[in-house]
């Protein structure tokens, strides 16, 4: 069998993690029962792929090299690699907009679409970042009836209305699921501007905190909501 250095097919990060294990060792990787792409089993491919979209929207928002680097733990040479690939694995453009998150969510993207609305866009301080974590479930971009979500009133830092009606250049509105009830995460000022205007729905992201909330969800509301699959 012929042996190949392992840096001219494994990731420099995938490199990084066996040498911890087997570091100068000679290793043999099985097949398989069916030939695939490395990473396609565990999802290491998707999580890179996932990554690298970050990276390069962090970098288009103004984050240098040298901040990525510290951020991901990774080399100058590489962040500059994954920003400058003509590669790239996803061609996706990021933007507060209903037409970008629907183009995240079409490729399984819509919690990166949303670290970078709050992050870039938003600039939301960690209490607001908070609202959202990582683990949370994320279901849409859908179309949603206003009527469901719970009157609240409105904060003076979220009462600002939209004065555009071109709704594709607005954001999608961030739904929390909990207990049964619909909450408002941010902007409550376009949800006003919106009830205004006497819209019925508007393309909005639900987020769900738990399992049992899921689980509740999906049986009360699962088939209901009608994907917004391009705008």
């Amino acid at each position: 069998m012929k042996y190949i250095n392992a840096s001219d097919v494994l990731p420099e990060e995938l490199i990084k993690e066996v040498q911890k294990y087997a570091a100068g060792k000679l290793l043999y990787i099985p097949s398989g029962e069916e030939k695939k792409g490395w990473g396609e089993t565990s999802g290491y491919r998707t999580q890179l792929k996932k990554r690298n979209q970050m990276i390069r929207n962090k970098y288009a928002h103004g984050l240098t090299v040298s901040e990525l680097a510290d951020e991901y733990y990774l080399s100058l040479d590489s962040i500059k690699k994954i920003i400058y690939s003509k590669h790239n694995d996803a061609q996706l453009t990021y933007s507060p907009t209903i037409e970008s998150a629907v183009s995240y969510a079409n490729t399984g993207m819509l919690e990166e679409w949303i670290q970078c609305y709050l992050l870039l866009t938003c600039q939301a301080s960690r209490n607001v970042q908070e609202l959202i974590k990582e683990d949370d479930l994320n279901f849409g971009v859908v179309q949603f009836p206003l009527r469901l979500i719970q009157y609240e009133e409105f904060d003076s830092v979220e009462n600002v209305a939209s004065e555009s009606d071109d709704t594709s250049m607005s954001p999608p509105l961030l739904i929390q699921y909990r207990e049964g009830k619909f909450h408002c995460m941010m902007h409550k000022g376009l949800l006003a501007s919106l009830k205004e205007r006497k819209t019925n729905a508007y393309p909005s992201i639900i987020v769900l905190k738990e399992n049992a909330e899921y689980k509740r969800f999906m049986k009360h509301f699962g088939n209901v909501f009608i994907f917004v699959n391009k705008v």
